[in-house]
């Protein structure tokens, strides 16, 4: 009676370690996830990983330049009397971040926090001409004036 439980015993044993090995492997099968940035207006928030990213090195020039064309990535939408707020993972304000609103820098330095805050009608403006309704912005990651990663947002008016 007793070699029938310890049979039952080994089964369950061996399907344990065979369900953490199998669970092992898959984990390693599984690309790392790049950080993430995260773009917030009121009680909306949408969070996104890179459009591109090569694990922290430099991106090819060509790279860079169809990324930042690429998708317009997740969308939020925003009044002109909104504060848009930007969060970057510490990964991406060690090396520093920067924003380019639809394709150009819109900032000479790098930033180096995790988190900042600009009022949206900066983004809506068109120079002399009606306010635009649909803004692409790029949080681009850059160390020594190579782009480390990019993260695409569309900012839309909310009328």
């Amino acid at each position: 009676m007793t070699a029938a439980i310890f049979r039952g015993k080994r089964r369950r044993a061996a399907a344990a370690v065979g369900a953490v090995t199998f669970g092992l492997v898959a984990l390693s099968a599984c690309d790392k996830p790049t950080p993430l940035a995260t773009v917030t207006v009121g009680s909306t928030t949408v969070t996104s990983e890179a459009a591109c990213y090569n694990d922290g090195e430099a991106l090819a020039n060509e790279k860079v330049l169809a990324c930042l064309k690429e998708g317009s990535g997740k969308t939020v939408k925003a009044s002109m009397e909104d504060k848009v707020r930007f969060g970057v993972d510490p990964k991406i304000a060690d090396e520093g971040w920067t924003l380019f609103i639809n394709g150009q820098p819109a900032e000479q330095e790098p930033n180096t926090k995790t988190y900042r805050t600009i009022p949206a009608s900066a983004f809506f403006s068109a120079g002399q001409g009606a306010a635009v309704k649909k803004t692409q912005i790029s949080i681009v990651e850059a160390s020594s004036g190579k782009a480390l990663g990019i993260w695409n947002f569309t900012l839309e008016r909310d009328s």
